[in-house]
Formats: C-alpha cells, sequence, structure tokens
C-alpha cells in the first residue's frame, strides 16, 4: 500500500491542475464586465424597419348584414395580443385663429361621432389627433374631420356628409365637447385606444376588421390600430401643418369658422382680381405676409423681383405663384394638388435664418433649385369581386390579401 501512495498523490495533483488551469485562463484572458448589482441589464433591440409607404387606402362597400349577426361576427375578432401604448401628447401649434377654428372642428367631430357622452368623446378626438400624426392622413385637425366631406359617400366621419349638422347641439353639449377638444390639443391624452386610427360600431362589420388590429372597446365601439409597423409609435411621426381651413358646414354652431369663412371670401376676392400685370400682388386678408398670385410663364425672369417687393421689409414672408389659373389657390393652407402644381415660390423667416427661392423645375428646367415634387398619394386597390353592395366612394383602409370576402357596413369612422 505504501508503495502506491506516491500514485494517489501525482492522480490528485494532476486533476486538481486540469479543474485550475481553465479558470485561471478565463479569468485573465477574457476582461471581466463589472455589472452593478441592481442596475437592469438592457439588450439592444433590433430596429423595426418601416415600409416605404403607408397602408393605401380604397374605397369601403357595403354589405347588407343584420345587426346581430355583425355583433356575433364582431365578436369572434381576438383583440391583439400584447401591451397597448398610448399616444403621445399632442401639442397644437399655431395662432389663436388657428386654434379656434381646430378646437370647433374637433368639438363637432367628438359631439356627432359619440355624442354627449365625455368618455366617447375623448376617444374619438384621439383617433383624430392619432390620424393627423400618421402620413396616410391629411396634416391639420380640420383636414382629418372632413376629409372626404364633399362627397355625400366619401367622408371619413360620417356626421360630415349624412346631414347630422343639421341638428344644432344644446349650449351646454357644444360646451363640454369644446372643453375636451380643447383638453386635447393642448397634451390630454385618452390611453385606452392607444394609436388607433379607426372605430366603427358594433352593430356594423366592415371587411377590414380582420385586417387591423382590434385593440378597445368602449360601450358599443370597437377600436383598431394598423398591423406592423405603421401601427406603431414610431410611425405616427408627421407634424401639424399651419392653417385651419374655414368649414362652411360649421358657420351655424362655430364663430370661428363663422369669421373665417369671411377672411377666406376675401382672400378669394383679392387673388382672383390680381392677376399677373407686372406689378405686386396684395397680401391675403386673412394673412398679410402672404401672397398667392398667378404667373406669366413667358415673363420668368420677372419672378424673383416680383416677391422681393411684394415682401419688401417684411421679417417674415411667403410668396407663392402659379401659372396655370385652373390649378392656383385662393386661400391657405394648400392642398396637395394645389402645392403640386406651384411654380414659384418664395420664403423669408430672418428670425431663423431662412431665405429661399424654389421652382418647379418640371416647369423651368433651367431654373434652380427645385421644389421637391415626391407627394405621398393614396392609391384605390383593386376591387375584389363579391356579393357587396352599397354605396361607392367612401375612403377606408387596404384589403388584405386571401381576406373573407368583404363585408363592410360601418358607423362612424372608415
Amino acid at each position: 500500500m505504501t508503495f502506491f501512495r506516491p500514485l494517489y498523490l501525482i492522480l490528485a495533483f494532476v486533476a486538481a491542475v486540469a479543474v485550475a488551469l481553465p479558470l485561471v485562463v478565463v479569468t485573465s484572458l477574457v476582461p471581466a464586465v463589472p455589472i452593478e448589482i441592481g442596475t437592469p441589464v438592457v439588450l439592444k433591440q433590433r430596429p423595426i424597419v418601416p415600409r416605404v409607404l403607408p397602408p393605401p387606402v380604397e374605397p369601403v362597400e357595403y354589405a347588407e348584414i343584420a345587426p346581430d349577426d355583425a355583433r356575433s361576427i364582431n365578436a369572434a375578432v381576438p383583440f391583439a395580443k400584447g401591451p397597448v401604448p398610448p399616444a403621445r401628447p399632442f401639442r397644437f401649434v399655431g395662432g389663436a385663429d388657428d386654434l379656434g377654428r381646430a378646437t370647433d372642428c374637433l368639438a363637432a367631430a367628438v359631439f356627432y361621432e359619440a355624442g354627449d357622452d365625455a368618455e366617447g368623446e375623448r376617444a374619438v378626438a384621439q383617433v383624430v389627433l392619432n390620424r393627423l400624426r400618421h402620413p396616410a392622413f391629411p396634416k391639420t385637425v380640420c383636414g382629418v374631420v372632413f376629409q372626404g366631406a364633399e362627397r355625400s359617400t366619401g367622408c371619413q366621419f360620417t356626421f360630415t356628409c349624412d346631414g347630422a349638422l343639421a341638428r344644432t347641439p344644446s349650449p351646454a353639449a357644444w360646451s363640454r365637447a369644446r372643453d375636451i377638444a380643447s383638453k386635447a390639443l393642448h397634451g390630454s391624452v385618452y390611453k385606452p385606444v392607444g394609436w388607433a386610427t379607426h372605430y366603427h360600431t358594433d352593430w356594423v362589420v366592415p371587411y377590414w376588421s380582420s385586417s387591423l388590429d382590434k385593440i378597445a372597446e368602449l360601450h358599443t365601439h370597437l377600436f383598431f390600430r394598423w398591423t406592423g409597423w405603421w401601427g406603431t409609435g414610431p410611425a405616427f411621426n408627421r407634424g401639424q401643418q399651419p392653417g385651419e381651413t374655414p368649414i362652411a358646414k360649421l358657420i351655424a354652431i362655430s364663430d370661428a369658422h363663422r369669421m373665417g369663412a369671411t377672411l377666406a371670401d376675401a382672400d378669394a376676392a383679392i387673388v382672383t382680381a390680381t392677376p399677373f400685370t407686372g406689378r405686386t400682388p396684395l397680401p391675403l386678408a386673412s394673412d398679410p405676409d402672404t401672397f398667392l398670385t398667378a404667373l406669366d410663364p413667358a415673363n420668368v425672369d420677372a419672378f424673383a423681383g416680383l416677391a422681393l417687393a411684394a415682401c419688401g421689409k417684411r421679417t417674415k414672408c411667403k410668396f407663392m405663384g402659379w401659372t396655370r389659373s385652373d390649378a392656383m389657390a385662393t386661400g391657405m393652407p394648400l392642398s396637395a394638388d394645389q402645392m403640386e402644381a406651384m411654380s414659384f415660390s418664395y420664403i423669408r423667416d430672418k428670425a431663423n435664418g431662412l431665405e429661399r427661392m424654389l421652382w418647379n423645375c418640371e416647369e423651368f428646367t433651367k431654373r434652380s433649385p427645385c421644389m421637391r415634387r415626391l407627394m405621398l398619394r393614396a392609391v384605390p386597390a383593386p376591387k375584389v369581386p363579391g356579393p357587396a353592395k352599397g354605396p361607392a366612394g367612401l375612403e377606408g383602409v387596404r384589403r388584405k390579401e386571401a381576406a373573407e370576402p368583404p363585408l363592410s357596413n360601418m358607423s362612424g369612422v372608415e
């Protein structure tokens, strides 16, 4: 036994070295990363890459379906899994006149869409402001609310084209609606609907109910957001455009729109009364620092001097001209088609060090710098044949590929 004792000692030493050597290598060659106790370790997430363009819109078709059947179908649509993050607070940017018109446009939406129900009105206000910040929709409050209102079957909010505005709210109800609208424009957020951009009542079934994420339910209304990246917070990255257009349909209930309509008429009269004659045009009655005018393409060399003469010593000035009288604007804000057709512009803002002239280089190929000609436009998708019938022209959302045949009928926003 004494003979084997040195052998045991040798084997024990070899085993100890085999265990200790990897520890020495790891501790000496691999640098340690100090982590404080209680400090959360944040893993870098892979960014979600958006699509090039926002989801297109297309006319909505209606299908005849009984209200009870619609409720059953809507109840079968599951709510989206995961959290419903709240929208960011909205901060209105603009003068007192624009704020007054924006407030009354939003107040009209919340009252006529939700009735005199405070919680429902807050939800509608949130949807309107969510749309404003999404690339797929107009960039003013009144533009969002009255989108498509010029067509009897094309309005996004049904009250703007179904005759509901003939019903005047009581002074108390209108005051409450304006208060909710004002708070929403100054940062109040209705968290339960998150980034919802669509909703409908539970007694109708729009075809898109299976292609958008259902995220909230309030009384008889269901709220939806875009699927994928377009329904996440980063997609709502568009800013508000200046200028809230007076809405003639609100004149009966809104002082702001009644006065604005008078100024708009005055602006149109000024613009149409001062065609290009080589003399400086008059500024708009609603904005003494803005000029809209017709231009003669044969006198293109005079455009710059005309703009400088019109703006004079103003520290802020906007001069915009069109060579096509049928495409020019007579008031602010400009529509997408009017911006696309603009021939020449001059912008000055001395406080921010901005002064530049821009040209429509498709019209004047030898001039520079050029205006941006890229416009985000909603392109209707091809219609899918089916039994659905009803009014055409109501703008909605994209059709989901391989979806069920369109079952569309809704009250509220499309």
